[in-house]
């Protein structure tokens, strides 16, 4: 797994050990920046479900000016904060170790993009989406960029959002709500 594109170009990033966080490959990884290459300049994003940090460091590597990472496993946001230094990309993010739904309700920051690729055998994705909807944590214009597997479905729509189509690649789809 690699940074595809911008400052930390061709970098490698370190994967956990076993099955338990699942990647994004890199061939949905270059269609989902594609899709947002003209919203990531200066855009502030937060990468729900941090993993890896790889979509938050990638967004960072194109040009976002800050990420939030937001895991519930130790593991995860101390791989979280190698790979950050590792692309350099440290002094620009904040990595917070927390249940995602006590995140969303307490969170006063505004982004532009928030990510949500959360582990496809839970609702999660679902929950996210709703409780995101439902509050203030998006800039108008503001994306919620997801990621699931094919079969999955999502509502058509969310009061103040508009849907995109569904991307698919392979067994994995990608759908955008946009902030009205």
């Amino acid at each position: 797994m690699r940074v595809i594109a911008g400052s930390a170009k061709g970098t490698t990033l370190k994967t956990p050990e076993g099955m338990r966080t699942r990647p994004t490959t890199d061939r949905v990884k270059e269609a989902l920046f594609s899709i947002l290459q003209f919203d990531l300049p200066g855009a502030s994003v937060l990468d729900l479900f941090g993993g890896t940090g790889q979509l938050g460091i990638e967004a960072l590597s194109r040009g976002a000016s800050r990420a939030v990472f937001v895991d519930e496993q130790e593991t995860a946001c101390r791989l979280i904060r190698e790979n950050l230094k590792k692309t350099h990309l440290e002094a620009q993010a904040q990595v917070i170790r927390g249940d995602y739904k006590r995140y969303l309700l307490s969170c006063r920051e505004k982004f532009r993009i928030l990510f949500l690729d959360p582990p496809y055998a839970e609702v999660f994705l679902e929950e996210a989406i709703k409780i995101a909807a439902e509050i203030d944590i998006l800039q108008s214009g503001g994306i919620i960029a997801t990621e699931r597997p094919l079969g999955k479905e999502l509502p058509g729509e969310y009061p103040g959002f508009t849907r995109s189509k569904d991307y698919k690649y392979g067994k994995t789809l990608l759908t955008f709500y946009t902030k009205q």
